[in-house]
């Protein structure tokens, strides 16, 4: 929708109607201020200091909302922090999301929060449409005046709006599309809101030639070129294209209502056969697609890649004994199980895998030649840091070539190792078919764009013992609660992974059932089987 817009100065009939803090009629006194904002609090030669007092936010928060309702975008912007960044963007509240009237209602304020709700009317070139939603400010004291001011972001205008970001209104640059499924099920942003910033990305790219026609709407245009607009309200209707996906409707579905139950999850499902992508969920929702784009240590998850890199070198094998004390020194670093457990030294790897033993991955290091062996690992056979071409901006993973306790952390996810759901969803699938398949959440044969290729493939026997590993995992291992309701073939793995000032652990969990991989992480979600467990069987229970 970028260079879309008809840029024009639109009169605007405002209303500020009494709410939590009681409003009332009155007029505006202005002043200067070097800090900006001006109310009716008394002046005085004394800078007050601490936290805004009940009666300064009821009469900051009064005079800013009034003066925006009415129009005022210079007076309201004197009654913030931050005169300068504000004004333009309140008077574009009508010059160019062409806002044409609006009714503020403010709420009870909550400390120095003061939520209200917006009843606006956006009218474009004879197209005129209600639109409404909710957003908050908060007031602060200003720091060279001692004044109550508005504490300045651009979520105060609309929650979704970003730094640098403005609000458009006008006809579409590009045309609407209409995703479906990969059968053909229609999917849209209010049935799946996860979908919401996926759904944007692809009809920026794919818009104009999915054969739709542009419609009359308003926007959020980024800072970003290279971010997609997000559409907040349609006028009217263009002619939507149909857009083709690999996504699974059932998946996805359970995949948004798993990651609910947390404040913090993401969850991606992947087909190990083609690479499809079934399923992207995260809570929040809307922006930042966390499940695509996050970057997170991944925890014992990543052992998934690094017992593929033991068994190619013959160091380990799924039913040969392996030690697993309760700690281990590695270069002046100590690394330790779970409550410190440890295992009989005839126990075999398989049951160190399934039991998630860190110290039987970190022991094996010394007879590893090389220390970048993890990192080359990542690369030529699982396709980590190959520039993934999903169909949206995706970040494809980093395990970077370290050396000595750096080297060592990375062995069971942690240190300088980056990945996020998608990446950890297609490294379970590449060990579920031996193979490397480029996840891809709409068909190459769309624009022929090149997918990235891994330069081996495992073997049958690694292949082999990797799922059997899994399969333990999930029947008897650290996975066996998670994975209990999930039919077919199945395995997985549960990884927690320690943050830095973060007292619990952030909770992953990867498994596979049949042709369908999932990962799912729980930010402080603590150990992997109790948080993302649940949220990966959910979607394994729905996809396909």
């Amino acid at each position: 929708m970028r260079g879309g817009a008809k840029v024009a100065i639109v009169g605007g009939v405002f209303v500020l109607v009494a709410g939590g803090l009681g409003y009332g009629v009155y007029d505006v006194v202005l002043g200067g201020d070097e800090a900006g904002g001006t109310g009716t609090v008394a002046e005085s030669s004394e800078v007050k200091t601490g936290p805004p007092e009940k009666e300064e936010i009821q009469e900051t928060a009064e005079g800013f909302l009034k003066a925006w309702a009415s129009g005022d975008a210079a007076a309201a912007a004197l009654f913030t922090n931050n005169e300068a960044a504000s004004e333009p963007l309140l008077a574009g509240y009508a010059a160019e999301a062409h806002v044409t009237g609006a009714v503020i209602t403010p709420g009870a304020a909550v400390g120095a929060k003061v939520p209200f709700t917006v009843k606006a009317t956006v009218s474009y070139e004879g197209k005129t449409k209600p639109w409404s939603y909710s957003s908050e400010l908060t007031v602060v004291r200003g720091l060279t005046t001692g004044k109550a001011l508005v504490d300045w972001q651009p979520t105060v205008i609309h929650p979704q709006l970003t730094e640098g970001a403005v609000l458009r209104t006008g006809e579409s640059s590009t045309a609407a599309i209409e995703a479906v499924d990969h059968n053909g099920e229609v999917l849209d942003k209010e049935k799946y809101p996860s979908l919401g910033p996926i759904l944007d990305s692809l009809r920026e790219k794919y818009g104009d030639t999915a054969g739709g026609s542009p419609g009359i709407e308003t926007w959020i245009e980024p800072a970003d070129e290279q971010l997609p607009d997000t559409t907040l309200l349609t006028l009217a209707e263009g002619k939507p294209g149909q857009l083709q996906t690999t996504l699974d409707a059932d998946a996805q579905a359970a995949a948004e209502k798993a990651v609910k139950q947390y404040s913090g999850a993401s969850v991606v499902a992947v087909k190990p056969s083609t690479g499809s992508i079934r399923a992207v969920a995260n809570n929040p929702a809307t922006g930042f697609n966390a499940a695509m784009q996050g970057k997170q240590a991944p925890g014992s998850t990543l052992k998934i890649m690094t017992a593929a890199m033991l068994l190619e070198k013959g160091l380990a094998s799924a039913d040969r004994p392996i030690e697993c004390p309760e700690d281990v020194m590695y270069m002046g670093n100590s690394f330790h199980n779970l409550k410190n457990f440890s295992l009989p030294d005839t126990e075999p790897f398989t049951t160190s895998f399934a039991r998630s033993c860190n110290t039987a991955f970190i022991k094996k290091i010394d007879e590893v030649d090389d220390d970048a062996a993890l990192a080359k690992e990542a690369r030529d056979v699982f396709g980590i840091g190959l520039d993934w071409k999903t169909g949206v901006v995706s970040f494809d993973g980093s395990v970077p070539e370290e050396n000595g306790g750096v080297a060592a952390a990375q062995y069971i996810g942690q240190g300088t190792v980056q990945m996020n759901v998608l990446n950890i969803a297609s490294i379970t699938a590449t060990a579920r078919t031996g193979t490397f398949r480029q996840p891809v959440i709409v068909p190459q044969s769309l624009d022929g764009r090149q997918l990235a290729t891994a330069s081996r493939s495992l073997s049958q026997n690694v292949t082999g013992q990797l799922n059997d590993m899994m399969r333990a995992t999930a029947s008897w291992g650290t996975g066996k609660a998670a994975m209990a309701s999930v039919g077919g073939d199945k395995g997985a793995k549960t990884g927690s992974a320690e943050v830095d000032g973060q007292t619990t652990s952030n909770s992953w969990f990867t498994g596979f059932s049949d042709d369908l991989a999932a990962a799912a992480v729980v930010q402080a979600g603590g150990h992997g089987g109790d948080a993302a467990g649940p949220v990966v069987a959910a979607v394994l229970r729905a996809g396909s």
